[in-house]
């Protein structure tokens, strides 16, 4: 543990930390080059990438908070010309993301200027997934959408969860670089966690019951929670500014240092993270195992073969349709 200071550090991280003096504690993100290969690689339009680019900001830093292995998800599904998002973080320091949307209804809602994130999801629901491995340690929480952000959906869900009051900031953009645009996004997220029994009374907070092994956090503009350091602490997170999640150099302990350094902010340990995507040859024949021998005739390609595109990494697996057959009928 350091105390927050003007120092460099890399992209593609997440910053754990705490202001001991107003019993906060939170974690930034910082997604960069991982980010941008994600997104160039599916080459969605703008307002796509730049959901899509929220979303895994928002799960990367969420999912970091996973003891060992594990894996965290977020998945939406809705009405709106973003029709689904799914980011997958696998403990300890990889994701993928993938979107879908449909083009005529994004069209239109670039037409008539209506590209919020709320506007793009539409209605529909936000699930977030914990998963240990077990039964037991499976956990899943789901929240409506209806328009709102996802900064906002993410507030409804942890306030729904565990009531620690909490604040979530997100930035998404494009910065130039020698070889061009590329994608960058930001977050922070900030949890009052009081020690002290006064001040667990006074703020009228309870443990919750998060699975054990992960941090669920909890969120709301409306806490309801009389607390002067809390107080301090949600005023100073609201003076972040966009442009200060993404800028490059400004890295995640100068944007600590700003915020609470009167405060002695410290750092900890932070977890670097990269873009993997978990498809394997073995894995998609697994899945075309589950599909009716009509399904997968049907899947068969003018050149003959079985071809399964992922849409996480867009690799394409091929197979031979007898010799799939084949291995089924000998596990029958």
């Amino acid at each position: 543990m350091a105390e927050v200071s003007p120092a460099g550090a890399p992209d593609d991280r997440v910053l754990p930390f705490a202001v001991p003096a107003l019993d906060v504690r939170g974690r930034v993100v910082r997604l960069g080059p991982s980010l941008d290969q994600i997104l160039e690689r599916h080459h969605y339009p703008e307002p796509v990438a730049r959901v899509l680019a929220e979303a895994a900001a928002l799960t990367v830093m969420l999912g970091t908070t996973l003891k060992g292995e594990g894996r965290f998800q977020l998945q939406t599904k809705s009405d709106g010309p973003v029709s689904m998002l799914v980011v997958d973080f696998n403990a300890p320091d990889c994701y993928r993301a993938m979107a879908r949307y449909d083009a005529d209804q994004l069209a239109a809602a670039i037409d008539t200027n209506a590209i919020s994130t709320g506007e793009l999801l539409g209605k529909g629901h936000l699930a977030m997934t914990v998963d240990q491995g077990t039964e037991a340690t499976r956990y899943q929480g789901v929240v409506a959408l209806d328009g709102q952000s996802l900064e906002e959906a993410g507030h409804q869900y942890f306030r729904q969860s565990e009531q620690i009051p909490s604040r979530i900031r997100l930035g998404v953009g494009t910065v130039l670089t020698g070889s061009g645009l590329a994608w960058r996004a930001g977050g922070l997220i900030v949890q009052f966690m009081p020690t002290s029994p006064d001040r667990l009374r006074a703020a009228d907070l309870h443990p919750g019951d998060a699975p054990e092994g992960h941090e669920i956090l909890a969120a709301g503009d409306d806490d309801g929670i009389s607390d002067d350091a809390w107080a301090e602490a949600r005023s100073l997170v609201g003076t972040i500014e966009h442009h200060e999640l993404l800028d490059p150099l400004l890295e995640s302990e100068q944007l600590l240092y700003r915020l609470f350094h009167e405060r002695g902010a410290h750092v900890f340990e932070p977890v670097v993270v990269h873009e993997a995507c978990r498809c394997s040859r073995e894995r998609v024949l697994g899945m075309l195992k589950g599909f009716s021998a009509d399904d997968r005739k049907a899947m068969i390609a003018d050149d003959g073969t079985l071809g399964v595109t992922c849409e996480f990494c867009s690799r394409r697996y091929e197979f031979d349709p007898a010799e799939v057959e084949a291995e089924i009928s000998a596990e029958q």
